[in-house]
């Protein structure tokens, strides 16, 4: 049985639609995450399993209880949740120890005492219980933030956008040690972000979400190599459509030659199961063009960005469209510069033409 289930939940204010007919699953110890641009309803839902929201329709249930419906609303300090807020909410005027130790109130002292020792430990601050919030940085306020919130051994931690006032290199490294953190304590926990690169570091499954709807569950895998429609393909990691036709069920031809795969019948009524030549859109990543300069086919280098150890490439065919290429940054072509590419597809994603 699932820890969390969220089952055909809705939501609006007023008339305004945030959430519509979602529903996911969560397993016990496993780490999920919402992603998706703002305003597509992710922080509602987060609220909602929080017990912030009351939701108008559908059932969300934790350990199998229900605690959320149109008639039934169990308040948040009755949910066993730990939530980790995006500006860390900790009391200026106590202690990390004090900090820490809030949840604890109804533990005995030595009992308390062990918990927020044990939770340093855990978060790496053994020897900050004296210090005040205002004495520590950003990640370590997070991380005080973090240890307050598992302090009560939450059934389910909810972290509302954690890293985001946190500066690029910080926000990368304490995302992995999260992640550390929380599988070491077995918790069940769901991250609300519109940073994949946040998602990708944390999380076991992710719901890419749109208008209120979870367009894909699935693990970051699946959601780079097997997106489930356009708005998946475009929003995860970066990519380009070239056109193709479709010639069978296993093949599909486009500008840089033929790709060999299990090609979807959604390209068309059916077409790629009979062999018509339809008309469709094939989704190519950075990782499947590949500089080679053996290769037949040549390629204009029209823009280039400079990321370290590669370059990523816009490159234009002779056909006039255009792709991505990461290539080692030891070729570091001009623009204007003419080079050889070939595709080393794994994973042939199509999608019909819209």
């Amino acid at each position: 049985m699932p820890l969390l289930e969220l089952e055909h939940i809705s939501h609006a204010y007023g008339r305004h639609a945030v959430v519509a007919d979602l529903s996911c699953a969560l397993a016990q110890g496993a780490i999920g995450c919402l992603l998706g641009p703002s305003g597509c309803g992710k922080t509602t839902v987060l609220r909602a399993i929080a017990g912030f929201e009351h939701i108008q329709g559908g059932d969300i249930r934790i350990n199998g209880t229900t605690v959320s419906s149109p008639a039934v609303h169990v308040p948040p300090e009755r949910r066993r949740i730990g939530m980790v807020f995006q500006d860390y909410a900790l009391f200026p005027h106590l202690t990390v120890a004090d900090n820490i130790a809030f949840g604890l109130e109804k533990s005995a002292a030595t009992a308390r005492r062990s918990r927020v020792a044990e939770l340093l430990e855990t978060v790496g601050l053994a020897g900050a219980g004296g210090k005040y919030p205002h004495e520590l940085s950003g990640g370590q306020q997070q991380r005080v933030a973090l240890a307050r919130a598992l302090a009560p051994k939450p059934d389910l931690l909810l972290l509302d956008e954690p890293f985001s006032n946190l500066d690029v290199d910080l926000r990368e490294r304490l995302s992995l040690e999260v992640r550390d953190i929380l599988k070491q304590s077995g918790i069940t926990a769901i991250l609300v972000t519109h940073d994949q690169h946040e998602a990708f570091a944390v999380a076991d499954e992710i719901g890419i979400m749109h208008e209120g709807r979870i367009q894909q569950w699935d693990t970051p895998y699946n959601l780079y190599h097997r997106p489930a429609n356009r708005f998946v393909a475009d929003f995860v990691g970066q990519g380009v459509f070239l056109q193709g036709d479709v010639l069978n069920a296993r093949e599909v031809e486009i500008a840089l030659g033929r790709l060999s795969g299990l090609i979807p019948t959604d390209c068309g009524a059916g077409c790629a199961a009979c062999g018509k030549a339809c008309r469709v859109a094939v989704l190519l990543r950075p990782d499947d063009i590949v500089h080679d300069d053996d290769a037949a086919t040549q390629a204009e280098v029209v823009a280039k960005a400079f990321r370290g150890a590669e370059f990523l490439y816009t490159l234009k065919l002779p056909s006039g469209e255009r792709v991505l290429s990461l290539v080692p940054s030891h070729h570091n072509h001009a623009i204007g510069e003419k080079i050889g590419i070939r595709l080393d597809v794994d994973h042939v994603v199509v999608f019909r033409n819209a």
